[in-house]
């Protein structure tokens, strides 16, 4: 019943939701705006292979056995070390073959997905459009061959989800280029989808909820411009085998 039978999309929040919309579903949509699929995006728009890995300090480790640079924490960025979490700072690095980008929520999320064997797409706001048409291309959306839309959320001090903004407006920009998919949308997708047609200015929501005023007030005001660009992106980063490159 959790895992919504009978509708050709879904949605859900974090890693929990993730694992039960990964039992049953044919595809995963992770969206985690305010960095990681964002990130994610440019790093693979620019030609980078991007491994997700969760938050930690073995995630440098993992670089060295794979033969990749690791991104670092926005605030640990340096001349020598300019690859990080934060989409600006990855737009201006120098590209790298390989990039280990750990990160506590949608990273976490879509290397415990990659375990499922499962098509895991990273969304955002910039490429949601061009995430919907890829996998209604491919037959992704009918009840036989069903789409887990999985917004991250961020995480309150006590380790546990908190929903975010971002990521449900995120999650339901993909929705709405779900929306036509033959099995139809569940109810928690639909719900979902209901709070794009509430919001007449996405960008201004984004910039002024707390993961906005977070990083704006934090010094990182042009992550949070990159990741509002609506509709700007045709890239659709797609794991495969642990690693995501262009679909």
């Amino acid at each position: 019943m959790f895992a919504q039978p009978g509708s050709g999309v879904r949605f859900d929040w974090g890693l929990a939701g993730a694992a039960e919309l990964g039992r049953v579903c044919a595809a995963l949509v992770v969206v985690d705006v305010l960095s990681f699929t964002t990130t994610v995006e440019v790093a693979v728009g620019r030609g980078m292979r991007v491994h997700p890995f969760p938050w930690g300090e073995q995630a440098a480790d993992y670089a060295r056995r794979v033969g990749a640079v690791a991104a670092t924490g926005r605030r640990q960025v340096t001349r020598e070390h300019p690859w990080s979490l934060s989409p600006a700072a990855l737009s201006r690095a120098p590209v790298v073959p390989d990039l280990v980008l750990p990160s506590p929520n949608g990273s976490a999320i879509s290397a415990a997905a990659s375990a499922t064997g499962l098509p895991v797409v990273a969304a955002n706001l910039r490429n949601a459009r061009a995430v919907g048409r890829w996998l209604t291309s491919q037959g992704y959306g009918s009840n036989a061959a069903a789409i887990g839309v999985v917004a991250a959320g961020e995480r309150w001090p006590d380790g546990s989800l908190r929903p975010s903004v971002e990521d449900q407006l995120g999650a339901a920009s993909v929705l709405d280029a779900l929306s036509g998919a033959p099995g139809g949308l569940s109810v928690e997708a639909a719900m979902a989808l209901a709070a794009l047609a509430s919001t007449p200015d996405v960008p201004a929501a984004i910039r002024g909820c707390v993961s906005g005023r977070e990083l704006i007030e934090g010094g990182f005001a042009e992550d949070v411009e990159i990741a509002v660009r609506l509709g700007t992106s045709n890239v659709v980063p797609l794991l495969r085998q642990g690693v995501f490159s262009a679909a």
